[in-house]
Parts: structure tokens; sequence; C-alpha cells
């Protein structure tokens, strides 16, 4: 059986990353920097001798352009890829295109610290942490992972909430764990599993 093979990328920087603003479900599409951020982790993946079987990403234009940008790196465009919404970032709700310093101003300093870092509090009309993992998690248990197990090497390109999911099982963190982990953008984690989906080997390749 080929190896286990499966690596995680956070969308490069979106217009919307760029102006402190509140993304979630919004489709703002990369900037200039984004852009070069998803050829940089392209450029890498193929320096580590990465092919690819098979690709997932969101139904959001930032993650499915750097995706397409990586695969333009690596010589895979055409690669077998799915899109799904159990992969989208985390809904903000009434957040959702508000600059942050002005979120703060509105709300206080202290209630948008709660949305943004607490587990499992949402804000208006928007998913908590624990929303994003409850529709991300039963999609990589039941679509992604079953074909890593089977020697599918995959790419999953994505954004930094439906990625802690992810993360947060192959790790084995708590919801105070995740909560910590930072996810750099177009930043490439590569991991190997064991036939128990346990993880034999994890590589970040920032820098």
């Amino acid at each position: 059986m080929s190896e286990r093979l499966l690596v995680l990328v956070r969308h490069g920087q979106s217009e919307w990353n760029l102006k402190n603003l509140f993304t979630g479900w919004k489709d703002p599409d990369l900037t200039e920097l984004g852009v070069r951020e998803a050829r940089e982790a392209g450029r890498k993946l193929k320096a580590q001798g990465l092919v690819f079987d098979v690709a997932f990403t969101s139904v959001l234009t930032r993650a499915q352009h750097t995706l397409d940008l990586i695969l333009g790196e690596i010589g895979q465009e055409g690669l077998p890829t799915a899109r799904d919404l159990a992969l989208n970032e985390r809904d903000y709700g009434d957040l959702s295109g508000l600059n942050k310093d002005d979120a703060r101003k509105k709300w206080g300093e202290e209630q948008v610290h709660v949305w943004r870092r607490s587990y499992d509090v949402p804000p208006p009309g928007g998913e908590s942490l624990k929303d994003t993992l409850a529709r991300a998690l039963p999609y990589y248990v039941q679509e992604i992972l079953p074909g890593v197990l089977n020697g599918k090497r995959t790419l999953v390109a994505a954004h930094g909430n439906s990625l802690r999911a992810l993360i947060m099982v192959l790790e084995k963190l708590s919801p105070e764990g995740i909560l910590k982990r930072e996810l750099a953008t177009g930043v490439p984690i590569i991991y190997r599993l064991n036939a128990d989906s346990t993880v034999a080997s994890k590589l970040d390749l920032a820098g």
C-alpha cells in the first residue's frame, strides 16, 4: 500500500484579511500576496517530491484559487477535486464584513474576544468554533479520511477554522488546545498516518 499522506493548507491572504475584516462565508479573492503565498506552497510541496491523487476544498473562492495555484506549481492541474461547504470558514454572522476594530468599538473588546477565541460562544447569527467542528469533522471522517487510509494521497485547501477541526482530531487536541493553534496562510502541513488514523509523522513547511 502507498503512503497514507494528508496535506492541509490554509488559503493565502485574502482581500479581507488585508483589510482586517471578519470574512466568514463572504467570498473575497486572494491579494497579490495571497497569490504568491499559494504559489510558494506549491513550490514547497514540489520540493518535497509530493504528488496527489485527490484534493478537497470549500465552496469559497479564496480556498479554490489557492488550490488551483498549488496544483499549477506541482503540475497537477485537473486533479480530481471535491468542493463542499462543510470545509467553509466559520460563519461570523453579524460580524461578517465588519472591521475588527469597529466591532470592538460597537460591542467592546472583551465581548469580541469571547466571540473570536471561545470554543462554544457564537457571534450573533453566526457559528462558534464548536459549530464549525460539528460540520467539518463528519465530512473529514466520512469523505476524506477513508481515502487517505486506503492510500490516496490527499491535499486539502481550506480555512483556518475548518482546518482546526481536522487538526483537533489528527493531533488529539482539547478544545483549549485547538483555540491556541494558529495556522499561517499558505503554509502546508504534511501528515503521514498510521493504519489506525493516528499521526505517524508531521512536517510543517513554514519558513
